[in-house]
């Protein structure tokens, strides 16, 4: 059971963080309620892997990818655990 909480906790911020990302190819949506729902949850999380990796090119943000990347290490660890 706790199993299946951890496992669908990830997948809705895995969710969470992709329409993130998705949104700001779209910026005339970023008044939205949801988008700006959405963005209190993950902007702090991003802005943390923000601090270290700078954009590349000025115009290209790694900063997602890496998020991703350490959100399934993290799950995977914690199942591990479990």
């Amino acid at each position: 059971m706790l199993i299946a909480i951890v496992k669908t906790l990830f997948s809705v911020y895995t969710l969470m963080l992709l329409i993130k990302v998705l949104s700001s190819w779209f910026p005339q949506y970023r008044s939205h309620p949801f988008l700006h729902f959405v963005s209190q949850f993950t902007d702090p999380y991003l802005n943390f892997f923000r601090k270290f990796i700078p954009p590349l090119g000025g115009t290209i943000d790694l900063s997602p990818l890496v998020a991703f990347i350490a959100l399934q290490i993290v799950e995977t660890f914690l199942l591990r655990i479990l």
